[in-house]
């Protein structure tokens, strides 16, 4: 990496609670405009992919309170956090009584932002960066915020979903109505009015759903 990813973070962000979870604190970008908003070649200058770690994005925050508020979803079981990010609902679920999670983030800078969050919160959360995705996952609970916005990658994860689903997994989904969210194969567990960045999104709050997804 052309820039160390600790003391980058370290400069460019600050300790805050996300609005929907006051009982996690984060390193997280105070003003979306300067860290957010970098042409693609600033990003290339530092070496920095689109930081997705430095935001509490609505899915997350949205599945994160939904895990705190019902520990009884991962207390004492086996968690993977897929498509991380910042590690919050990783930081949620171990807050809520997992045994193990596993946060997963194939971006090489989210390692670095989700052990200063776990340390942040004096939790213990194992990390890989590899790509999961397909690929047989020995655990209880899968939880994934905000990843259907892409219609490539929502086309690959539908089917490993619902496989994991018909395993006998709880899968999970923290969604605020992404583009390509697949209603038909969801069964809704809750909702929220999540305040967000209007730099990030198009509204200050979404109404954010926690699905579970179904086997078949």
């Amino acid at each position: 990496m052309k820039t160390d990813p600790e003391t980058f973070i370290r400069a460019n962000t600050s300790v805050m609670a996300p609005p929907h979870t006051p009982e996690i604190r984060l390193h997280l970008a105070s003003e979306a405009h300067d860290l957010w908003l970098k042409t693609e070649e600033e990003l290339e200058e530092i070496g920095l992919p689109p930081p997705f770690w430095a935001f509490a994005w609505a899915g997350g925050q949205g599945l994160a309170r939904y895990i705190l508020d019902r520990p009884d979803e991962v207390a004492g079981k086996r968690v993977v956090d897929f498509a991380s990010g910042s590690g919050l609902v990783a930081i949620a679920a171990k807050l809520a009584g997992a045994s193990w999670v596993l946060a997963v983030d194939i971006d090489p800078w989210a390692e670095t932002a989700v052990r200063l969050n776990a340390v942040e919160n004096e939790v213990a959360l194992d990390f890989t960066g590899d790509n999961l995705v397909d690929e047989a996952i020995d655990v209880d609970v899968i939880l994934a915020g905000d990843v259907f916005y892409d219609r490539d990658f929502a086309d690959r994860l539908i089917p490993w979903f619902r496989r994991l689903a018909g395993e006998g997994l709880l899968v999970l989904v923290g969604d605020p109505g992404r583009a390509y969210l697949p209603r038909d194969r969801l069964e809704e567990q809750a909702s929220y009015q999540v305040p967000v960045t209007r730099a990030l999104e198009d509204s200050e709050v979404k109404k954010t759903t926690v699905w579970r997804f179904l086997a078949g």
